[in-house]
């Protein structure tokens, strides 16, 4: 009986308990360009949400690059690519994991963000954490350009602002050792479970 009351308990702690998602912020500021971007855990992969000003109307390509440096933008290096691609767009089958497409700044000279992207992560080998969010001065082509840089960089110009992507929020979710997903963990204890009462 004690066992089933310890098992009755756990389950509800795990059932309760929060989600243990990852939010990790990038602030952009460089001249007249400010802004704030968080990236979430969902699941159905990482929300990109916030806002940027400072931009004329029209579309500017928006990029993870790889190195945490904002010395300058310029020391941020290239786009996040650990898989070897061409650059391309974020709907793109193939695409360099830092490919985030353009966003639309308005008249008001403001931009705002709210997408969920698939490839992203923060864990994993596909892990954003620690690099850098890179905001460039013209529209991105998404590979599909013809120009010599359309396959590296979108020929999306020099860059403008740029900001460290860093942790954020609980962090406990930050913290903890456990890399299961709490409702996977929550699955493995109902189906253990019913093994176990099954057999009392």
């Amino acid at each position: 009986m004690f066992v089933r009351w310890c098992y009755i308990v756990l389950l509800f702690t795990v059932a309760t308990a929060n989600d243990g998602s990852r939010t990790a912020i990038s602030l952009l500021r460089s001249g007249g360009v400010v802004g704030a971007v968080t990236f979430t855990e969902t699941t159905e992969g990482v929300r990109v949400s916030g806002r940027i000003v400072g931009m004329a109307p029209g579309l500017y390509g928006f990029h993870v690059h790889e190195l945490g440096d904002t010395t300058t933008c310029d020391a941020a290096g290239p786009h996040f690519n650990p898989t070897g691609d061409e650059h391309a767009g974020r709907q793109h089958e193939f695409r360099h994991v830092g490919d985030l497409g353009n966003i639309q700044f308005e008249a008001d000279r403001q931009a705002e963000l709210n997408f969920v992207d698939s490839v992203i992560s923060l864990r994993g080998p596909n892990n954003i954490l620690g690099r850098t969010l890179v905001l460039h001065a013209q529209q991105d082509d998404l590979g599909q350009g013809g120009n010599p840089l359309s396959a590296t960089t979108g020929n999306a110009g020099p860059r403008v602002a740029c900001g460290v992507i860093g942790i954020y929020g609980d962090d406990a979710a930050w913290n903890s050792a456990v890399s299961i997903s709490p409702s996977l963990l929550l699955f493995i204890l109902f189906a253990t479970g019913i093994f176990y009462f099954s057999k009392i």
